[in-house]
């Protein structure tokens, strides 16, 4: 079982930055994806980043290619994305998720809304 705990959202406005980040604990495994999903209202929930725990074998998705970066935090288990040159489209409910495939991970954070003022 992994526990997945988000924090770092906010209201910023349009072309600012937000630094979200994932505290995982319980089970984890070297060969696990962790990555960033988002839900805007009225919408499906949507990939936006993942990497490898390793912290090799990152991969964003088009829309915010340039703009996000995700990467291993500081601190022990914990992964960040760090989001510049923020749009009002990126709004939404980002959760932090993990598990053995990219796309389709077991486990999910309790998500942290992110709002983008235009």
């Amino acid at each position: 079982q992994v526990q997945l705990v988000e924090s770092g959202g906010g209201l910023v406005q349009a072309g600012g930055s937000l630094r979200l980040s994932c505290a995982a604990s319980g089970r984890t495994f070297s060969t696990y994806y962790m990555g960033w999903f988002r839900q805007a209202p009225g919408r499906e929930r949507e990939f936006v980043a993942s990497i490898r725990w390793t912290g090799s074998s990152t991969y964003v998705t088009d829309s915010v290619k340039g703009r996000f970066t995700i990467s291993r935090g500081n601190a022990k288990n914990t992964v960040t994305l760090q989001m510049n040159s923020l749009k009002p489209e990126d709004t939404g409910v980002y959760y932090c998720a993990a598990g053995p495939s990219r796309f389709t991970p077991d486990y999910w954070g309790q998500g942290t809304q992110v709002t983008v003022s235009s």
